[in-house]
């Protein structure tokens, strides 16, 4: 990778929908070779697609919650099954393995508490090998953004 690549990645990151000569105009290359570039950053896996940034409270979705999962059993099967409800969960925006004190944080979504209760206790809690479940809910949002730090030099 090297200026220019990085100078693209920034670029798309900040406002996805720049069209190829726009781009290229501000990185100073020609759009040929600037579309070339991106297409091969495409298929290498450094840009994995392109979205819409939805703001949660404009759908109905008022609650976000980060949850600690605890597993009781780390057999292969038990794990599997557990990230396979959580792939098919679409209130769950991202599943991380982690260190500490416990195996699993969640990012969730869910239209209010009420739900977000009924979520927990009916599928988290019941899923087979959860040990414990701890709730962390977010009360205010300070910083939202998708954008990885990218070298520019």
């Amino acid at each position: 990778m090297d200026k220019y690549d990085a100078q693209i990645l920034h670029e798309l990151q900040t406002e996805g929908r720049l069209s190829n000569r726009d781009l290229a105009e501000r990185i100073a290359l020609s759009p040929a070779p600037c579309w070339r570039r991106v297409k091969r950053l495409e298929d290498e896996g450094y840009i994995r697609g392109y979205s819409a940034q939805v703001n949660h409270k404009k759908i109905g979705l008022q609650i976000i919650a980060f949850v600690e999962v605890s597993l009781n059993i780390h057999h292969p099967e038990t794990i599997q099954n557990f990230l396979t409800m959580i792939a098919n969960e679409p209130g769950i925006l991202e599943c991380h393995s982690v260190t500490g004190q416990c195996d699993y944080l969640l990012k969730i979504v869910s239209k209010d508490m009420e739900s977000y209760e009924t979520f927990v206790s009916t599928q988290l809690l019941t899923a087979p090998g959860i040990r414990s479940v701890n709730t962390l809910i977010s009360m205010r949002q300070n910083k939202l953004t998708s954008e990885l730090p990218v070298a520019l030099d």
